[in-house]
């Protein structure tokens, strides 16, 4: 089968271009033809055709009144990409497409394009972008929920994208245009999730299409686990950003006597950095961005892992790969993350937001190592059990055939 996989950012920028950039070389290995097709970036691996791929776009870069007008009407019909994409198409041919996260950079647009090429296509939702102006469904750091049944003014009337009228009016006039007028996301074949939360979530928010479940995976063979309940540290890794509850994790350990490393860049990385200075939280250590290899000896040595979001989290990486290598996680009870963080096997949770909650469970987990390392067992056993690649692929293969039989059957 020849498989083109589609996802904006194809380096190790987040969680979308994990799972894609993983799933094509499972595709390879099982002795599939697969491609890749995105933005341009120079921390891209070396693929081919790359000169069919669209110019990159950084949305949070300073630029000219006449750029941000032009990459305005990118995210909402992008003609550039649909472009490149037909020459990509016209040389690779494609058995079936495989989207991940194609907003604002690439945009929805490009599904016309597939569709006069009558080649069937799935899409991976790792956000809630079908539903959500903002993808995160969080007003200030809280979850919302108003847009409900297409009432998506709400996110320019808040502000919702990143307290700017003009962002959030861009991203509300975005939804009205793909999802009122030009129903554009009709033309997805087969739309898959790797959480039941988002697919209930999405579906109570006014999404009517049929969304089959297919959680992430991880190569367990790559990841060496270490259990043990004496690490020196504890261990945050992800994005640094307002929605990840990073200040409630810092108000949490103010108190403990422990070391906390708190791994990742993103926006809020100069606000945290002030409030650890400003509060005197000599116990936390923020590294900024780590290579992969590193990343993983850092966590293997610490004591266990905690992800404190207050948004609808999905299906994080962060935890598979935590679980893979023998940690416990002690996350916020929110989104998908009950879905793997089950209290007592595999994790803790707490109440997302309340860092007088999480205190209390990592002082149980550190006056309780023995707790640590049983968990921590349980939790690689989940891992290689539920999340192992085999499984995976089993699953997506049997997607893509039933998303090319009833593309058939829909055009005879």
């Amino acid at each position: 089968m020849r498989v083109l996989l589609i996802n904006k950012y194809l380096f190790p920028r987040g969680g979308d271009a994990s799972i894609t950039l993983s799933t094509g070389e499972l595709l390879k290995e099982k002795g599939h033809e697969v491609y890749f097709w995105g933005m341009n970036d120079p921390c891209n691996p070396p693929l081919p055709f790359s000169e069919f791929f669209i110019s990159g776009v950084d949305y949070y870069a300073k630029t000219t009144l006449k750029n941000k007008i032009t990459l305005a009407f990118r995210v909402i019909y992008s003609f550039h990409a649909k472009k490149q994409l037909k020459k990509m198409l016209e040389l690779v041919k494609p058995d079936i497409i495989h989207l991940h996260n194609i907003a604002h950079q690439i945009s929805p647009s490009i599904l016309h394009t597939i569709k006069k090429t009558k080649i069937p296509v799935v899409m991976t939702l790792h956000d809630f972008k079908l539903v959500c102006p903002y993808w995160y469904l969080l007003r200030k750091t809280k979850p919302c929920e108003l847009c409900r049944n297409g009432a998506y003014f709400w996110c320019f009337i808040h502000r919702c994208t990143m307290g700017s009228y003009m962002k959030s009016f861009i991203n509300t006039m975005e939804m009205y245009i793909h999802h009122k007028l030009l129903h554009i996301y009709s033309l997805v074949d087969i739309y898959i999730s790797p959480s039941r939360f988002l697919i209930n979530k999405t579906k109570e928010m006014g999404f009517i299409r049929k969304i089959y479940y297919l959680n992430n995976f991880i190569n367990i063979n790559d990841y060496l686990p270490v259990y043990t309940g004496s690490g020196t540290y504890l261990c945050y890794f992800g994005r640094i950003s307002e929605e990840k509850g990073l200040y409630d994790l810092a108000d949490a350990v103010k108190t403990i006597p422990v070391k906390l490393k708190i791994i990742g860049s993103g926006r809020m990385f100069p606000a945290l950095l002030e409030k650890i200075k400003k509060e005197h939280l000599s116990m936390i250590e923020l590294t900024g961005h780590m290579e992969k290899e590193r990343l993983l000896n850092e966590v293997r040595n610490a004591a266990f892992v905690i992800l404190p979001s207050r948004c609808y989290e999905n299906n994080p990486m962060s935890i598979l790969e935590s679980f893979a290598l023998g940690k416990p996680v002690i996350g916020s009870r929110i989104g998908g993350i009950p879905e793997l963080v089950k209290d007592y096997e595999t994790g803790l949770t707490f109440e997302p937001g309340n860092s007088k909650d999480l205190h209390d469970r990592i002082c149980f987990l550190l006056n309780n190592p023995g707790e640590i390392v049983r968990m921590g067992k349980k939790s690689r056993e989940f891992a290689e059990k539920l999340m192992n690649s085999e499984e995976y692929y089993q699953k997506l293969i049997h997607l893509y055939k039933f998303a090319m039989k009833k593309y058939e059957n829909n055009a005879s």
